[in-house]
């Protein structure tokens, strides 16, 4: 295969109409490059360029060659252009995947602060639960996803950046009745409000319950967190929240925590994505802004 510096010479030769001139602008001696032009005839079987004693000027074939060459060669340059300007976040694309709370509760500070200082970055979230960001990372239609940890997956990069706890919580008339911090099997007897079983969240405490030997069924499922607060607001049943996304409701005696005897574990929001690819310079800056 011709290497591209032999088209690069060819194409500065027929723009100057001289080995001379081509050699000057290129920092080559006149011999470099007519040796250059003599590679490039050999390889092509073509006599690319009529010598004269003014100068060069292209054959038929040479005019022909030209037009596609200076066109690659140009195009080329455009396609360096945009690495660099992608390299230099001014232009380019950050895909996150994210799910409702961690969307409202944590994420929305950093991705302000991403716009302000990379205003030309196209931004595109889309909201999924934990399992099925893992999938869209997996397929490559996200380049980030902020989830509820703990995630499994052994190609993943995983870090951590906020500890949270997972909490249930009533409102005033269903407090009235409870007395004492419960059982984990006591809490398990009231009318519970759950995320819906998809939620990475959900599946969490179902199985720290279920590690003590117990099942937990809920009369409602839902699909917010924002929800669960309200219909434990109306006082439906009791609820199972994060607590850090819950303190206006909790601060102003809107809705109280209820006591247990053994609290769930804490868990963590944190990003993943894959180890396998390198990140883009968009997904890079983005991870600096988060700090973790």
């Amino acid at each position: 295969m011709i290497k591209l510096d032999l088209y690069r010479i060819f194409c500065r030769v027929a723009e100057c109409g001289s080995f001379s001139g081509a050699a000057r602008t290129l920092y080559m001696t006149q011999p470099a490059v007519s040796q250059a032009i003599s590679q490039l005839e050999s390889e092509l079987e073509l006599r690319l360029f009529t010598r004269t004693w003014k100068g060069v000027s292209l054959t038929d074939d040479g005019r022909l060659l030209y037009e596609y060459v200076s066109a690659a060669i140009n195009l080329i340059h455009v396609g360096e252009k945009k690495l660099f300007e992608v390299k230099g976040l001014l232009v380019g694309e950050l895909k996150l995947g994210v799910g409702d709370t961690a969307s409202k509760y944590f994420l929305l500070p950093y991705l302000e602060k991403f716009h302000t200082e990379h205003p030309n970055i196209k931004l595109r979230i889309m909201n999924r639960t934990t399992p099925e960001l893992c999938s869209m990372l997996k397929s490559g239609e996200i380049d980030l996803g902020i989830c509820n940890l703990p995630v499994e997956e052994s190609g993943f990069e995983i870090r951590e950046c906020m500890e949270v706890h997972d909490i249930f919580v009533c409102g005033e008339r269903i407090q009235e009745r409870i007395a004492r911090p419960l059982s984990l099997k006591e809490i398990a007897e009231y009318p519970l409000i759950l995320l819906e079983t998809k939620s990475n969240s959900r599946q969490y405490v179902e199985s720290y319950f279920r590690s003590k030997g117990i099942a937990i069924v809920p009369e409602i499922e839902l699909g917010s967190h924002e929800l669960l607060l309200e219909f434990a607001r109306i006082n439906l049943g009791i609820a199972c929240v994060t607590r850090e996304f819950s303190q206006d409701y909790l601060k102003n005696g809107i809705l109280h925590e209820v006591p247990l005897k053994e609290p769930v574990p804490k868990r963590s929001i944190g990003y993943c994505f894959l180890r396998s690819v390198s990140l883009s310079p968009a997904s890079a800056a983005f991870i600096e802004i988060l700090g973790c």
